[in-house]
């Protein structure tokens, strides 16, 4: 009788534990946002000049051989030929492009601009390549058949397709700032991991990073290859072993994202601010010169969409910019 009462004893101490990291659990999630809509910076406003939208361009690839893809331009009124412009990269142009759409990055780089939130940027828009010699005139918002191959790989073949490919090309006709600190690159989904990745394997050419839903899960991880590949899950380990790099991320999930075989959506994205935050913390306590990750997580009750993408652009943008304009 004395062993059944001790042990009902611990039972119900543990079970007041539980509960009561439950309660701290849930006491620091307490700032998730919520009813997060499109904001005035989405829609066309008086007296504010209209940019230029160029494309759909195509454009084939040599990194990524035997494909196709689609990219569109965003030309401010304020850009002069004379004066480097800022840079913004999107991943899963269409989407982004689209002006009936979650995330009106034009519409909003329009806005922010003549406002002086941000510096007179050009924005690049890109879709994923396909696997064939036209771009498919039937994928519309649809995901191309190279998406995963691209954005999903833990390794620098999307960055150099960009910084050697097709960024060079835009430069023949646009003047393009050589400052990292004015280059900034974003997407959500595995756009997104795919855009922290190329600041990861190249943050001598871009440093600001928009990160929203973030495929910061298994999706890329190649066991079976005979070289093992990394995946998203990969990231917070590497964040915390490797140098730090100069990187600025805003970075946002939601609570009802998603949960599957690859890995839970909100769960990695904590583990990447967690290690951004142990990274900082281990550098400042051995004295370790250099720069620090400057990060601003937003945690919100979205799904896994654009809706959040693109209410926070604004306020992401902005963040990035802050005194770096």
């Amino acid at each position: 009788m004395r062993f059944f009462h001790w042990s009902s004893n611990c039972i119900i101490i543990g079970l007041l534990i539980i509960l009561g990291l439950g309660v701290q659990s849930l006491k620091g999630q307490s700032d998730i946002r919520t009813d997060l809509s499109l904001t005035e910076d989405h829609f066309p406003k008086e007296g504010v000049p209209k940019g230029k939208i160029i494309g759909p361009l195509s454009f084939h690839s040599k990194v990524f051989k035997g494909t196709v893809r689609q990219y569109w331009l965003f030309i401010p009124v304020q850009y002069k030929q004379s004066k480097p412009a800022s840079l913004l990269v999107f991943q899963d142009g269409f989407r982004a492009t689209n002006p009936e759409g979650s995330i009106r990055a034009p519409q909003v780089l329009e806005n922010l601009i003549t406002k002086g939130d941000i510096p007179v940027t050009i924005g690049v828009f890109i879709s994923p390549g396909n696997l064939s010699s036209k771009y498919p005139k039937n994928l519309g918002s649809g995901n191309p058949d190279n998406r995963a191959a691209e954005y999903d790989a833990i390794n620098d073949s999307y960055a150099r397709f960009l910084i050697e490919e097709l960024l060079p090309e835009i430069s023949k006709e646009y003047n393009l700032t050589d400052d990292p600190e004015q280059r900034a690159i974003g997407g959500s989904s595995s756009g997104a991991i795919a855009a922290f990745t190329v600041a990861w394997y190249r943050p001598d050419y871009f440093r600001k990073v928009y990160s929203t839903i973030g495929s910061y899960v298994s999706i890329g991880f190649k066991p079976k290859e005979t070289s093992i590949q990394l995946g998203g899950q990969d990231y917070p380990a590497l964040i915390r072993r490797e140098p730090i790099r100069p990187i600025r991320i805003y970075l946002q999930d939601g609570t009802n994202d998603l949960s599957n075989e690859w890995g839970n959506w909100f769960l990695a994205n904590q583990q990447m601010v967690s290690a951004f935050q142990y990274a900082n913390e281990n550098a400042d306590k051995l004295k370790i010169k250099g720069p620090r990750y400057k990060v601003k997580a937003v945690w919100t009750d979205g799904a896994h969409n654009d809706k959040h993408t693109g209410a926070l652009l604004p306020e992401g943008l902005k963040w990035l910019w802050l005194n770096t304009k």
